[in-house]
């Protein structure tokens, strides 16, 4: 087995991993990224995200991308319609320009971060079987194609499922009771103008008897669809999704009665995908182990509702990168000062997110919504 050592390893290129490499090179530190993905292009990276000023932009100042990240914004994407089951528009907000979390393709963004480190910093195809302590700080990792490196600092930005996380926690994401059925409608305004026009411009929600339906417009004309749903664990186990007929008509039945222009975004769909909705424990944290920590989704992944996971991600890589900056020679002085700040921001966070679950899928959630959008913080 060959090994190779890596002053800075950074398992995961996502968000957050990327944005902590960035930061790192801007201060004049190099890292390495090992991603299970086997190129750039592997897959399509998801759909809409708002980039918060107070956390998602602030990480994008430290990266120095943030004027980058202006020319990337989804004009007009900060649009939010809410609607009911029988297709009542309760509230519609236009897109005046002066909102402070706007709307950006997640690819866009992931390129954004990807283009702005030097070539050889992704690792790319490297799948990680597991991940053990070597003594003083120093960890090896352990890769699928029978790689495997060492590091003097592990960051463990590999999601939900993370393969560093044991080094620091025995904690895994418990089912939340949602479940999402993720479609597709491409070229929506000439293919699809009923479900264009209910959707509009922006973020799309619509709400009723413990389910709903979450939805972005993409910047490439296509809508991007979450029908979410309160269901036992196994219920998306009762489906066939290798047929999308069935499967559609197998969703649908949750939704009998509901306006048929909202029933469409389900129908309608060229593509359907499953999704559990998992997360750890509100409150997450670890006794700080030498040389490794965590960060996103690896550390404090919960629900989407609270629309702060790639946000907290990106600024937990931003934050780590600035500790370790200011901390030279001093690993373990960087990491705590970062745990330090980590722990309580992300237990706000998820606490708030496992609350907007219970709000929205509540028996009063629609009603709850649209007093939150019309006199909550939402309508600043």
């Amino acid at each position: 087995m060959s090994t190779s050592h890596f002053p800075v390893a950074i398992i995961g290129g996502g968000l957050g991993g990327l944005t902590a490499a960035r930061v790192l090179h801007v201060n004049g530190i190099e890292s390495a990224i090992f991603e299970l993905e086997v190129s750039p292009a592997a897959r399509t990276q998801g759909g809409m995200l708002d980039i918060h000023a107070q956390n998602g932009q602030k990480a994008l100042h430290a990266a120095g991308l943030h004027n980058d990240f202006l020319k990337i914004v989804h004009t007009g994407g900060e649009a939010l319609r809410l609607l009911g089951p029988d297709g009542t528009v309760y509230v519609s907000q236009e897109d005046d320009g002066n909102g402070d979390r706007p709307e950006v393709d997640r690819g866009d963004l992931r390129d954004l971060l990807l283009n702005s480190l030097p070539d050889d910093t992704v690792h790319w195809g490297r799948k990680v079987t597991g991940a053990r302590a070597l003594g003083s700080g120093r960890h090896e990792v352990t890769f699928t194609d029978g790689s495997a490196i060492t590091t003097d600092l592990l960051i463990g930005a590999d999601g939900a499922w993370s393969r560093v996380r044991p080094l620091v926690s025995d904690a895994q994401p418990a089912y939340t009771g949602i479940s999402f059925v993720e479609t597709d409608l491409f070229e929506a305004d000439t293919r699809h103008v009923r479900s264009a026009a209910v959707i509009g411009d922006g973020f799309f929600l619509c709400l009723g008897d413990e389910r709903g339906f979450l939805a972005h417009r993409e910047t490439d004309g296509s809508l991007h669809v979450y029908t979410a749903l309160k269901a036992d664990e196994g219920w998306l186990d009762t489906i066939d999704f290798t047929d999308p007929a069935a499967a559609k008509a197998a969703v649908l039945t949750r939704f009998e009665g509901w306006n048929e222009g909202l029933r469409g975004l389900v129908a309608d769909a060229q593509a359907i995908t499953p999704r559990r909705i998992h997360a750890l424990p509100v409150g997450h944290r670890w006794d700080r182990v030498p040389g490794v920590t965590l960060l996103g989704d690896a550390a404090h992944v919960m629900s989407p509702f609270a629309g702060e996971g790639a946000n907290l991600a990106m600024l937990d890589g931003a934050e780590l990168a600035l500790a370790i900056a200011a901390h030279p020679g001093d690993t373990e002085a960087a990491l705590a000062a970062y745990e330090k700040a980590l722990f309580p921001r992300s237990e706000e966070t998820a606490a708030h997110s496992a609350e907007s679950l219970e709000t929205m899928f509540g028996p009063r959630g629609l009603e709850q919504m649209v007093d939150f959008f019309t006199t909550g913080p939402a309508a600043r």
